[in-house]
């Protein structure tokens, strides 16, 4: 973004927050602009860069509510759900498998016996 200062890791000044920093407080941007960004150097891929936010004009966190509570329990269980089986995986399919372990590689089962 064009025009916004930029401030090197760690040298931000007080008063302006990342997102990240900002939920661990219990806030969010809250529509509010980017006021800067923060550059994090690195070496091989260039660098890492995050924007900051006012932390006096950030709103508090909107607290859970049932619906939402039960659209992220839906959602977390349709991650965990193998398509091809049906079974609950007990962990997030990855996305590159888009299975199950065992559907994705059936016979390495049959060489662990």
């Amino acid at each position: 973004m064009a025009g916004l200062p930029v401030y090197s890791w760690r040298l931000a000044p007080d008063g302006l927050a990342t997102r990240r920093q900002l939920r661990s407080l219990g806030l969010r941007p809250g529509g509010q602009d980017v006021v800067a960004q923060l550059e994090r150097p690195r070496y091989r891929r260039g660098p890492l860069i995050a924007f900051l936010y006012r932390v006096d004009r950030a709103l508090p966190v909107r607290p859970m509510t049932a619906g939402r509570q039960a659209a992220l329990a839906a959602a977390n269980t349709a991650r965990r759900t193998c398509p091809t089986c049906r079974r609950d995986a007990g962990y997030v399919i990855p996305v590159r498998l888009g299975e199950c372990i065992p559907c994705a590689f059936p016979d390495s089962e049959q060489r662990a016996a």
